[in-house]
């Protein structure tokens, strides 16, 4: 238990594993896409989607470099992803009017370099929000909490 600056304990926050903050992160998406509508630009979805997760108690990091690490080398390239949710989970978004392969490449380079298992890919100029999400996966075996899995034919798994 933790002590606020009130006096009063709180209890500590469980964690939640990577499958329900994906569950968290589509459903924000999937209301966002049908309030606002496709195709504006990718920073807009970005600061509403961050706002929305920030909202449910969620912390959450915005453009958050991600560093290539080799033999003892750290080299800063510049690459940078969306948004990354506790630490866990990365969100790459688009809005564009089809995936292409280089899309799901970088989400997997940076899944990769920051050893994560899971990241989603959500293309806000998609005309269907069920046509624009993707899952990417890095060695990711956890799916039996997943409650995205009864949703399947929302998402690739690659």
């Amino acid at each position: 238990m933790q002590e606020s600056k009130h006096g009063s304990r709180e209890v500590a926050k469980p964690r939640k594993n990577v499958e329900e903050l994906a569950s968290i992160v589509v459903d924000c998406a999937f209301h966002l896409h049908s309030d606002v509508g496709p195709g504006l630009l990718e920073t807009v979805y970005e600061a509403i989607l961050t706002k929305q997760l920030e909202g449910k108690g969620l912390r959450v990091e915005r453009q958050k470099p991600v560093p290539i690490r080799y033999q003892g080398i750290e080299l800063n390239e510049g690459f940078r992803l969306d948004i990354l949710v506790e630490d866990e989970l990365i969100v790459e978004l688009k809005s564009v009017e089809n995936f292409h392969p280089v899309h799901s490449k970088q989400l997997l380079t940076y899944l990769r370099l920051m050893n994560l298992p899971l990241g989603l890919l959500i293309n806000f100029g998609a005309p269907l929000m069920k046509e624009g999400l993707h899952r990417v996966v890095n060695k990711h075996t956890n799916f039996v909490s997943s409650r995205l899995r009864v949703h399947q034919e929302l998402f690739q798994d690659m």
